[in-house]
């Protein structure tokens, strides 16, 4: 899975090209984990929505088509690094008769050139070699009193992480996302701490505290491994 074009550990043209609809739902859990928070935040703070919305790393998920469904008049954009996710979107936007767009970018670099008023980037960060170019060229793309939300992995992911890789068949079993033959080059990033985040570091690289969805977005519980994976915001 590696020397791809896209990250170090996975080529996700190749990845979604071949998954199936299991494979898809295991790997976007935000419709399941995200989703509600997601929308209890809008409502809190933009109460009429936003102008406009990108989620970079969008996969097959629900996000973009749920804002376009709440917010009609946004302008809504899906970003992928994997074509195949990108045209499989399209086509779901089609039968939906739902205007929205799904463009490819690959983190890093990322410059869609118009600002947005909430940018989402969600289980993806970390396969993304270079976290910090990629944070900030996301915080960029946010306009002036909008929102960046970011799900990452922080110093406890990496620990419990590495635990799965030395000894990944006591606690990958069957019913789970993972792959027990896979999980230590998928995560590689990861558990070799480049891909890691913290408050601390978030504040550091954009200047601002970062604060917990599940604050705002309080009729939600936090998900099960929010501890491991925080689910943050970014005010600019």
């Amino acid at each position: 899975m590696k020397g791809n074009p896209y990250t170090k550990t996975i080529d996700w043209d190749e990845y979604w090209a071949e998954a199936d609809e299991g494979t898809r739902e295991d790997t976007s859990p935000s419709a399941d984990l995200v989703l509600e928070p997601f929308v209890e935040f809008l409502e809190a703070k933009l109460p009429n929505g936003p102008d406009a919305y990108a989620d970079v790393g969008c996969g097959p998920r629900d996000l973009v088509f749920e804002v376009a469904d709440c917010y009609p008049d946004a302008t809504v954009v899906g970003y992928d690094s994997a074509e195949a996710v990108l045209e499989a979107n399209r086509d779901r936007a089609r039968e939906a008769s739902r205007d929205l767009r799904f463009e490819q970018t690959v983190l890093p670099a990322f410059d869609p050139g118009p600002q947005f008023d909430v940018v989402t980037c969600l289980f993806t960060l970390c396969y993304v070699e270079d976290i910090e170019a990629a944070l900030e060229a996301l915080y960029d793309a946010v306009a002036p009193g909008g929102y960046l939300i970011i799900q990452y992995h922080n110093a406890f992911a990496q620990a419990h992480y590495s635990c799965i890789a030395e000894s990944p068949d006591e606690y990958l079993g069957e019913d789970t996302t993972w792959s027990a033959e896979t999980f230590a080059d998928r995560f590689e990033l990861v558990i070799e701490g480049e891909t890691l985040l913290s408050y601390e570091r978030i504040h550091d690289l954009l200047g601002t505290w970062p604060q917990s969805v599940f604050a705002v977005a309080d009729g939600t519980d936090p998900y099960g491994a929010n501890r491991y994976e925080p689910l943050v915001y970014v005010p600019k």
